[in-house]
């Protein structure tokens, strides 16, 4: 095994290994030591990072499969992960992380170069992450490495509500009908963006008890779905919101519909609000959310690898992928 060596610890392997559930409690130190100097860094002293709640980091595990990657330090702890995802021809990173005491020697450098080395040998043909956007440090390093900045991703909130005409949770299924309703979702994307399938993060969704996927037939056509997480992403937090991970429509208007059973849906799982991340190249959508009254939270600048880059359906579909966890 290849080590590289640092000055404080001596070594950190430059070969990455596949992580294990049982290393979550580790996952989760580096994590929040490592975001919390980054915010230290950014001028926010008083800002502590909390730990992922214990199921995400499940999910995450699992959807990036052979793609979890850690590289150990010569205590074997962990010094770095990268959890490298492929959702068909679309791959993308997060989270990924270098503990503090090893950033600055090239690690950062490796983990990156070998989730995107991993994610091309996988076939994928667009690679991308997301970064804090008034990070000049973040987004300085990843286009040393290849990417360039594309849109924000805005996240942004609509209250709960009650809706007269309720969408199908794939949950409510039976086996059979949950197969045919899953074959429907990954056809209909498929026909929208060629090479993408999200079959994965459904049945993990639903393995895991995070949450549900949500869609809307037209007759016996899916014209839109929607993966969503009720868990909370915070450990020992209580369900505020529903997280959209994924979400696919045919028109605009099947997205407004589907919208509107996305709010539903979080006021039946006790959510107050639901959480959408929409990507920038999506004007038309975004002010559509914020003519309804959706509240901004947060924004990521999304980065891809060069001429790797992502692009909108033909035909006026709507493909909106969460590159985070």
């Amino acid at each position: 095994m290849a080590f590289a060596r640092n000055w404080r610890h001596a070594w950190v392997s430059e070969t990455p290994e596949r992580v294990g559930i049982r290393e979550i409690p580790a996952l989760n130190a580096v994590f929040s030591e490592a975001f919390t100097e980054r915010y230290r860094k950014d001028g926010m002293v008083g800002v502590r990072v909390p730990h992922l709640n214990p199921a995400v980091w499940k999910f995450a595990i699992t959807d990036a499969e052979e793609g979890a990657m850690i590289w150990r330090n010569a205590r074997d702890g962990i010094a770095a992960f990268n959890m490298v995802h492929r959702s068909g021809v679309e791959g993308w990173m997060g989270p990924l992380a270098v503990h503090p005491d090893y950033q600055g020697q090239g690690i950062g450098k490796m983990i990156v170069t070998t989730g995107v080395d991993w994610l091309k040998k996988q076939g994928a043909t667009v690679i991308g992450l997301e970064t804090m956007p008034r990070t000049m440090d973040n987004v300085g390093f990843y286009s040393s490495l290849g990417f360039t900045p594309g849109h924000l991703t805005v996240t942004v909130t609509l209250e709960a509500a009650r809706s007269g005409i309720q969408s199908t949770p794939m949950s409510t299924l039976d086996p059979h009908e949950r197969e045919l309703a899953l074959r429907q979702c990954r056809q209909m994307l498929q026909q929208l963006m060629p090479g993408y399938d999200y079959t994965r993060e459904i049945v993990l969704t639903a393995h895991h008890d995070l949450g549900d996927t949500v869609f809307v037939r037209k007759g016996s056509e899916v014209v839109s779905f929607a993966i969503c997480h009720s868990v909370p992403l915070v450990e020992g937090r209580a369900t505020e919101e529903v997280r959209v991970l994924k979400m696919v429509a045919r028109s605009e208007a099947d997205f407004d519909h589907l919208v509107t059973q996305l709010c539903a849906h979080a006021r039946a799982k006790g959510g107050r609000r639901v959480a959408i991340r929409v990507q920038g190249q999506y004007s038309d959508v975004y002010r559509r959310l914020m003519a309804r009254g959706a509240r901004v939270r947060w924004t990521d600048l999304r980065m891809s690898v060069h001429e790797l880059a992502e692009s909108r359906p033909a035909g006026g579909g709507i493909v909106l992928s969460n590159w985070e966890i």
